[in-house]
């Protein structure tokens, strides 16, 4: 545990980790502050069933089942970032900002926030409506006085957790809105062992509940050698002067991650299957609509859509983050070349044609890991609450955020000449997933 106690005797990595657990501690307690006039027992019965809330409900660690002040939690803020990246393949003015460097990352920065307060805006008047309409509203309470108290509340709640992520960011260690997220769905794992332990003859008995958490210990190492998996281009710089040397041929390489689009796949194949369920449960007297969310929810018909729309938007999804044409021009412009290759289009369509082959792999892998949480519960009886944490979207984005974070506090050891996590004998140094 050297390297665990070295991280005490560097102040500034000490007070980053004590900031960052301080501000989560402070998202934690917010979840407890429930939102004026809503009835939280029936928004929580309400939510059992599956709407495109469940997505919400992965996000929010509890609060939109408690409907506090941020039950929208930070998704507005994905959803807004999300938007501005596809913004920046599909507008050019967009696109020149982004190579701006420091000034126009910032200026894009800006417009995500104000985007976070447009949808958060549209986003809780939606859900006060719907709230309204399904009479989970306090009685005798004016219509326009419950829509703009709602709207405010979960607004400012979806703002504060923004800048409480950019403070982490900013003042902590780690990436804050991934951190705020990760406190989220971790929250539930207690309660998902409870109801595994509770509901474990289920599954076997005392060995079943042991050869469970055998299971899932093997799924994290699958994913952490996953998300660092890698191709390397090799890549040479040709000779050039610095100051008055002359550098011979450079030597280095460009790496083509496995999972390029993250949880990004997931996340917009979840959204669409479930979105007619949600209409649906709002208008309930629609049998025609009802069936549609039914089957689109349930059964064969679900799963394969589901894993369809997984590797659709995982190619989607890397062909808007990484772009060939781009990076072979950028190699040509600073002398660099893949060996073999000649510059330009043709090391364009190489990169092209690794990238494709790598990316399926990297699609099926996805579809494989966030299937299981539908295998555990249909066909082995594995409680929802431990499904939901640890498969599928919620455990991609748990283990790429500690890997993530380890990663940033193994920078701060190495900087000042500690051992990292891997110590001297590790034979290198831990790597997350950038």
């Amino acid at each position: 545990m050297a390297e665990v106690a070295n991280i005490a005797k560097i102040p500034e990595l000490r007070k980053r980790i004590v900031f960052t657990v301080l501000m989560l501690a402070v998202v934690r307690l917010g979840v407890l502050i429930h939102t004026p006039w809503v009835n939280a027992e029936a928004v929580k019965n309400f939510l059992k069933s599956g709407t495109v809330f469940e997505i919400f409900k992965i996000f929010s660690g509890g609060a939109l089942e408690k409907f506090s002040v941020f039950a929208l939690g930070i998704m507005p803020y994905i959803s807004a970032s999300i938007i501005f990246q596809l913004l920046t393949v599909a507008v050019p003015a967009i696109e020149r900002l982004s190579k701006e460097g420091d000034a126009g990352r910032h200026k894009i920065s800006q417009y995500t926030r104000y985007g976070t307060v447009l949808l958060s805006l549209i986003q809780g008047f939606g859900i006060s409506y719907g709230l309204r309409q399904q009479g989970f509203v306090t009685p005798g309470i004016p219509a326009f006085a419950f829509y703009l108290s709602t709207v405010m509340t979960l607004t400012a709640g979806t703002c504060f957790l923004m800048w409480l992520g950019e403070m982490i960011t900013e003042r902590g260690i780690g990436n804050g809105i991934s951190l705020i997220i990760f406190t989220g769905i971790i929250s539930g794992i207690p309660g998902g062992f409870r109801d595994a332990w509770q509901n474990k003859n289920q599954f076997g008995d005392f060995f079943g509940f042991l050869a469970l958490m055998g299971v899932i210990a093997i799924l994290i190492a699958f994913i952490i050698f996953m998300e660092r998996a890698s191709r390397r281009i090799a890549v040479q710089y040709a000779k050039r002067v610095v100051g008055r040397q002359l550098m011979g041929v450079q030597a280095s390489h460009l790496p083509l991650k496995v999972n390029s689009a993250g949880v990004i796949p997931p996340i917009f194949a979840s959204s669409l299957l479930l979105f007619p369920a949600t209409i649906a449960q709002f208008s309930a007297e629609n049998k025609i609509m009802a069936q549609i969310a039914h089957t689109l929810t349930t059964g064969w018909v679900h799963t394969y859509l589901y894993l369809g729309l997984i590797v659709f938007f995982t190619f989607f999804y890397t062909a808007v983050a990484f772009n060939p044409v781009d990076v072979a021009e950028n190699l040509k412009k600073f002398g660099g070349y893949i060996p073999g290759i000649r510059p330009g289009k043709s090391t364009a369509d190489y990169l092209d044609a690794i990238l494709s082959r790598i990316t399926l792999g990297g699609a099926f892998y996805i579809a494989a890991v966030c299937i299981l949480p539908t295998l555990m519960g249909d066909h082995f009886g594995i409680p929802y609450t431990l499904s939901r944490v640890f498969g599928g979207t919620s455990l991609l984005i748990v283990v790429g955020v500690a890997m993530d974070t380890l990663s940033q506090i193994e920078s701060h050891l190495l900087s000042r000449h500690y051992e990292g996590f891997l110590g001297a004998k590790g034979g290198g140094r831990f790597r997350g997933r950038k």
